[in-house]
């Protein structure tokens, strides 16, 4: 249930951070409102995710998954160029998260 929260609370902040060009510098207050209500759902919903999940892995799942679909979503909706230095950045953020979450119950020290 805890990676659900962690999804919500994602899609919440992507979903405020693609608004932010949008709300043109907050001068547009229903955007902006939206904008700031997003982010505090993102929030609220990592303190569930935080019930479960250590902080650094649901931190840096939030922030990886994050950049990543910010970055395409900026491509897709901006038209905001990516080049191919950008793209292996991705991919490596994309690799990260993903072998943080596979060995996430191993302890080092």
């Amino acid at each position: 249930m805890s990676y659900l929260y962690l999804i919500g609370a994602i899609i919440f902040e992507v979903f405020g951070t693609i608004l932010l060009p949008v709300s043109k510098n907050f001068t547009k207050p229903l955007i902006s409102i939206i904008l700031i209500v997003s982010y505090m759902i993102s929030f609220y919903l990592l303190t569930f995710a935080l019930k479960e999940i250590p902080i650094a892995i649901a931190y840096s799942t939030w922030a990886g998954v994050g950049i990543f679909l910010i970055t395409l979503l900026g491509y897709l909706f901006y038209n905001q160029s990516l080049q191919w230095q950008s793209l292996v950045g991705l991919l490596l953020i994309a690799a990260g998260v993903s072998i943080v979450n596979t060995f996430k119950n191993q302890e080092i020290l």
